[in-house]
């Protein structure tokens, strides 16, 4: 199993948001970065767990876990040209951006503000700690994501 945090912008989606969904099931849109996208292409498997980050917004952090249902596929919106995400050169025999869907697998207790996890030096190595590191989806080792389960109270 891997691990991962995955970044959402808060007026996008968020965790509670999931529940609303059909199925309680979200597709990740708008990946548009080769690094990000390689991860979920080649590394990202059904059954991962990830940390449904909330970025862009007064406070970001992490309001729980979610688990990977359905691992790299095609995003689909790169096809639609009416779409934000549309690109011309993408194609269905070669596809250049791919997607997962998630479900909420576990709500924290609290909230997992950005700056705690900052302020914890066991997790000094972390990828979202670190300066410039702006990828939407980062591998989380084990050891960092029990911390941050703790830190949220599951």
């Amino acid at each position: 199993m891997n691990y991962w945090l995955v970044k959402c912008e808060y007026d996008e989606c968020t965790f509670d948001e999931l529940k609303t969904r059909p199925q309680q099931t979200g597709r990740w849109r708008g990946v548009r970065n080769y690094q990000a996208r390689n991860f979920i292409r080649d590394v990202m498997q059904k059954g991962d767990l990830a940390f449904f980050y909330q970025s862009n917004c007064a406070e970001p952090g992490s309001s729980g876990v979610v688990k990977v249902v359905k691992a790299g596929y095609p995003d689909p919106s790169q096809f639609d040209p009416e779409h934000k995400y549309y690109d011309e050169k993408s194609t269905k025999d070669e596809p250049r951006w791919f997607t997962f869907d998630v479900k909420q697998h576990k709500a924290f207790k609290s909230f997992v503000h950005l700056k705690d996890l900052k302020n914890n030096n066991d997790l000094k190595d972390m990828k979202v700690v670190q300066r410039g590191q702006r990828l939407s989806i980062q591998p989380v080792t084990p050891e960092e994501f029990e911390i941050v389960c703790e830190m949220g109270g599951i």
